[in-house]
């Protein structure tokens, strides 16, 4: 129950902050883009459930939203994959039997 909830309220957060940046008259620049890229995974379980969200702003600065996007993804896979791989090892110290 708790994960549905996290996931619902995750989407409903990045619709609308997505929704916000799209109707802005001002193109999306660094900042914006960082934010969607870092939110960017979060769409996966709405898109899989049929909840269409918008993960790119159609109106934006070029190269910088781009930057901005790029590290926002790319930093949010390192957090997610540094946990994992920090949490694995761990664990696999953990249950290293000596010889």
């Amino acid at each position: 129950l708790y994960i549905l909830l996290l996931a619902w309220t995750i989407g409903w957060a990045l619709k609308r902050v997505s929704v916000t940046i799209n109707e802005n008259a001002r193109p999306a620049g660094f900042a914006q883009g960082l934010a969607q890229g870092a939110m960017m995974p979060c769409a996966l379980p709405n898109l899989l459930v049929g909840v269409d969200v918008p993960i790119y702003a159609k109106n934006n600065t070029g190269r910088t939203y781009k930057l901005g996007y790029t590290v926002g993804v790319n930093a949010c896979g390192a957090i997610f994959f540094g946990i994992f791989f920090w949490r694995l090892n761990r664990w696999k110290k953990r249950n290293d039997v000596p010889a």
